[in-house]
């Protein structure tokens, strides 16, 4: 795998700070132009660091610190995003693999696939009887397309010259699937699992405001509720950095398994 350097490094240090440093400066004209209606950085990182005296209190069900917020939110994310993938894979593989399993299931996808999560929650809350239930329900259903796509197209795209390997040797359906078509598919797979997660972790904001009870996106509407913009700006900073690492360890993922970056 290709290495990077501690030039490259820096530069690409360098790069995200001056992309902070813009992004900070827009945010405080805005909080000018608007006569400090919008809170700017000063005021935001004082609220900040009041959160972060005791991120982990718990005292009830709607009284959590923001750390006990933002881990059940990035729970639910991961059971949901977990769940979608499981059904997401195998459903690529049979699409990827079988132009009857493409005809069959594809219409399905383009249906599906552009439906709102606001959409499907109450029909999570019919089947499961609780918004926990139903939040999850609706990272699932909404963050595995993605997978699917991108699996049915790597598996789709197997030159004709490796089927014919394994032909020639005899390979077993079974041999085939897991020495041919999954090695060659995988960085397909991990480029969809990546754009899934980071739909996941859209979505949880969404389904949390209308569950309640404890997380990031419930943490939005109850500080919109007690008008504390500053926790609002707080928790999309969040929000955004959480994205960011999700992606970047994805990319880290995706990168390993790139055939370019092989010797």
């Amino acid at each position: 795998m290709k290495s990077i350097s501690l030039k490259d490094t820096a530069i690409n240090l360098a790069y995200f700070i001056g992309s902070m440093t813009i992004l900070v400066s827009i945010w405080a004209l805005i909080s000018k132009v608007t006569d400090g209606e919008i809170p700017g950085p000063v005021s935001t990182w004082a609220v900040f660091k009041e959160l972060m005296v005791e991120p982990f209190y718990d005292r009830g069900p709607n009284d959590k610190g923001i750390g006990n917020q933002l881990t059940s939110s990035l729970a639910r994310v991961f059971t949901g995003f977990a769940i979608g993938s499981i059904i997401a894979i195998p459903m690529g593989i049979i699409m990827g693999s079988s132009k009857i399993g493409m005809k069959l299931l594809n219409p399905i996808v383009q249906v599906l696939r552009p439906v709102s999560p606001l959409a499907w929650f109450p029909l999570g809350l019919l089947a499961f009887k609780a918004a926990e239930g139903a939040t999850i329900f609706i990272i699932a259903i909404t963050s595995l397309w993605p997978t699917v796509i991108n699996t049915a197209f790597g598996v789709a795209s197997i030159p004709q010259d490796h089927k014919n390997v394994g032909k020639a040797f005899g390979f077993s359906t079974w041999k085939f699937v897991t020495k041919i078509m999954l090695p060659y598919a995988i960085p397909h797979i991990i480029t969809g699992l990546r754009l899934s997660v980071g739909i996941a972790w859209v979505v949880i904001v969404a389904g949390e405001m209308l569950s309640g009870g404890v997380g990031i996106g419930f943490f939005v509407w109850d500080s919109w509720n007690g008008l504390s913009l500053e926790k609002i700006l707080i928790a999309i900073l969040i929000i955004g950095t959480v994205g960011l690492l999700l992606d970047k360890c994805f990319n880290a993922l995706q990168n390993a398994f790139t055939w370019e970056n092989k010797k």
